[in-house]
């Protein structure tokens, strides 16, 4: 255990309090994980395709540099421009003077985590220019004035009894609670958004080395709108979504959207190649692709390198008890969940470092990874490596006698006598309800077993004769 900061201890407390966060959380969740084995089990020889995922990420990420380097002359070779952009900062400057050099009021937005990363609204609205969320779960929360709290549901924490307030106070759309009459709100006030914008920004699921070509996942229809509409497409890339063939992904859509959505496929499923060429009756005049480094490269050849596999399908999320107890916001980060406890330190958001405790380590996180990226032992490493100084001073020098007992086998057997003694004088019928000193803490929630007056030590020594 560790000893989170106030700001964090507050946020945990908010979202184990908050019973709206519960019910719609434990609603969502749910109806992933049900949906995501539904949709695996529909894919013939599933865990084979999931492993050749992981090893297409690998491949990947081993040799980054190359295949960053052919997707940006195939993108450039197709008429767009690439940015390479060190930091969040570079990124968000570009963006913000290819606005002011075309005179635009106002950009409309698709979804795109990489944009919240590097604060990428909040520096175009600094500017002057009006950022319009068009993704309706964005949307939702933009009037809101709120952050994502799922990578892939930014709003999952709202039920239809909150979004109609929402609109209502927002919109001036009148009481209900129908769905197909909030969504008919949103369209109505999307709908000129989409024809008066002169920029349109989007994130970029797999950007494909071999073409070019940037692969869009969405659920609703604005991906393409925001992408073909105005007359200056700007595509926001996280380096490491490279993915060297059509052939590789494929495979990645093949459990992208069943982890995810517990879908086949997502209902747009977008391959743009450069902007709109001559002939051509849609499209951006211009295609911008900004290649977003922000931290990700130093990384790379590290053990936390295999973080970078991720490809942001929110299935970690959904099986975490912990995120299903305290929700998004509380991890006040960008990137919420197991896998956001790792990224956010990686990016350097703030420290980060205690987000690396959020965690159970059951496992369930790294059993429903697409890619199979071993969560747990990466949460364990930032722990080892960053978080040390997190724990207070009791708990690193009982650490140190921990560790030194262990390696003194005769000292180590007589401290578990002593100990189950002492648990068994102070427990209640075969039960410890209210544990000394740091059991405090794990009692508060669950009731610890006494144990028995035989060690299991004592049991199999008693038993070593009787095995020839």
């Amino acid at each position: 255990m560790s000893t989170p900061s106030p700001a964090f201890r507050a946020r945990i407390r908010e979202g184990l309090g908050n019973a709206v966060l519960q019910e719609a959380l434990g609603r969502a969740t749910r109806s992933f994980l049900i949906s995501r084995l539904k949709a695996l089990s529909d894919l013939p020889d599933a865990e084979t395709v999931r492993d050749r995922a992981r090893a297409i990420r690998a491949h990947t990420i081993a040799h980054l540099d190359r295949y960053l380097e052919q997707f940006a002359q195939e993108v450039e070779r197709h008429g767009g421009k690439v940015f390479w952009a060190a930091t969040a900062r570079e990124a968000c400057d570009y963006i913000v003077s290819l606005a002011r050099s075309r005179g635009i009021p106002m950009v409309a937005k698709s979804k795109s985590m990489v944009s919240e990363e590097i604060g990428l609204n909040h520096t175009l609205e600094a500017a002057g220019i009006r950022v319009v969320e068009t993704d309706l779960g964005e949307f939702i929360i933009q009037l809101a004035g709120e952050r994502p709290s799922h990578i892939i549901t930014p709003a999952i924490h709202k039920r239809r009894e909150d979004v109609s307030q929402i609109f209502q106070k927002h919109l001036g759309m009148p009481p209900t609670h129908e769905i197909s009459e909030m969504t008919a709100a949103a369209r109505r006030a999307l709908r000129q958004v989409f024809l008066d914008a002169r920029m349109g920004i989007s994130g970029v699921n797999f950007g494909i080395a071999e073409t070019g070509t940037l692969v869009l996942v969405t659920n609703e229809g604005n991906g393409r709108m925001v992408t073909t509409l105005p007359p200056i497409h700007v595509a926001l890339m996280g380096i490491e979504r490279v993915v060297p063939t059509w052939e590789d992904t494929e495979i990645l859509l093949r459990v992208l959207a069943r982890s995810a959505t517990g879908q086949a496929l997502t209902a747009y499923t977008s391959f743009l190649t450069g902007p709109r060429r001559r002939g051509e009756p849609d499209g951006p005049e211009e295609l911008h692709v900004v290649l977003v480094d922000n931290g990700r490269s130093r990384w790379l050849g590290t053990p936390l390198e295999e973080a970078l596999y991720c490809i942001r399908c929110g299935a970690c999320l959904n099986a975490c008890p912990v995120y299903q107890a305290i929700g998004g916001h509380a991890y006040g980060s960008v990137y919420p969940g197991p896998i956001g406890s790792i990224v956010t330190p990686m990016l350097g958001e703030g420290n980060g470092a205690e987000l690396a405790y959020a965690s159970s380590l059951c496992g369930a996180c790294q059993e429903v990874c697409p890619v199979r990226i071993a969560i747990p032992d990466l949460l364990v490493r930032w722990r080892q490596m960053r978080a040390g100084s997190l724990l207070p001073a009791w708990e690193r020098l009982g650490l140190r006698g921990y560790a030194w007992a262990a390696r003194h086998p005769s000292v180590w057997a007589r401290i578990g006598r002593w100990a189950m003694a002492l648990l068994r004088r102070i427990g209640r019928e075969g039960w410890l309800r209210r544990g000394p000193g740091p059991l405090r803490a794990w009692t508060a929630v669950r009731d610890f077993p006494v144990p028995r007056r035989s060690a299991f030590r004592d049991w199999w020594a008693s038993r070593k004769g009787d095995h020839r």
